[in-house]
């Protein structure tokens, strides 16, 4: 979908680099992701460096006599800071922006000091990792994620990565949020693709997309006549072209499985009435191929 996004936004539609470039935007997406995840880990050891520092002063406070350990002590961060698959995988990507621009991990951290939803999360006596949890999702929805200096520095980095960030952050969170006290080993780093079938089907759907963009358009233009067209969010209007290629390009793939993906990714990835609108569209299609009998099914029940 990305893919895709990015390429009806750059209006560059290269049919013979689209596989190239579908690995170059995974690519880039998924060190984004272990950027943003990054992230958090290095504001824990800010957090826990500076607790540490308070402790060598020659002249105590009460405060840093008696610290409140609760942020250096949240369950989830103590998680990411201590998962090895995260260390493996930043090692591996190459990840060290924040050990060069460690300037942003303190706008960061000093944004998420002066946060109301910190100031309330250190007033609470007790937690537990829910709680942690729930913490830290709303912490990154809050303060972390809106961050214009931050959004600024990712800009200057790479380019790709501002139209990546939206979902980017979205499929963050949805991990964080699912996150439990006993995840395996693997679970903040999880595969671009379940297995290479899952690949192929990846890139076959993006090339069978691109090459039938204009048409695909087109037929969604027809649909949708009496919808502003300023109003149809670009993320719509690219999980609309995948739904058709699927009804069109994947026999094997029933329609009604096609459009709950899609409806499912809209709730996920975009605004919230698109996935009602992206049903009534699809619906509208599926039936007028059926009474046209242009629908390409093949098996029992898959229409």
């Amino acid at each position: 979908m990305q893919v895709i996004y990015a390429l009806k936004r750059s209006e560059e539609l290269n049919l013979t680099s689209e596989e190239k470039f579908l690995k170059l935007s995974m690519d880039n997406m998924y060190d984004l992701y272990l950027l943003m995840l990054s992230l958090l880990v290095k504001v824990h050891e800010k957090a826990k460096d500076q607790q540490e520092k308070s402790q060598q002063k020659h002249l105590l406070t009460s405060e840093d006599l008696n610290p409140n350990m609760k942020f250096v002590k949240n369950e989830l961060l103590v998680q990411l800071s201590e998962n090895q698959y995260l260390k493996n995988a930043l090692e591996r990507h190459k990840v060290t922006n924040w050990e060069l621009d460690n300037e942003y991990v303190e706008v960061i951290f000093r944004a998420i000091l002066e946060s109301d939803r910190f100031a309330n999360y250190m007033a609470v006596e007790s937690t537990n990792y829910n709680k942690d949890r729930q913490f830290i999702v709303e912490l990154f929805k809050e303060v972390i994620a809106p961050n214009e200096k931050l959004y600024n520095y990712l800009e200057d980095r790479n380019l790709t990565w501002i139209d990546d960030l939206p979902v980017v952050n979205t499929a963050l969170v949805k991990l964080l949020n699912k996150s439990k006290e006993e995840n395996y080993e693997d679970y903040f780093t999880p595969k671009l693709f379940k297995d290479e079938e899952d690949k192929q089907f990846g890139i076959s759907l993006l090339k069978h997309t691109i090459k039938n963009f204009e048409p695909y358009t087109e037929e969604i233009s027809l649909k949708t006549k009496n919808w502003d067209k300023d109003r149809i969010a670009d993320i719509d209007f690219v999980l609309l072209q995948m739904a058709i290629c699927e009804f069109h390009e994947f026999p094997s793939i029933p329609t009604k499985v096609s459009i709950n993906e899609y409806i499912e990714i809209a709730k996920e990835y975009s605004t919230p009435k698109s996935n009602v609108f992206i049903n009534g569209v699809l619906d509208k299609i599926v039936k007028e191929y059926s009474e046209n009998k242009t629908l390409n099914k093949i098996g029992r029940g898959l229409m």
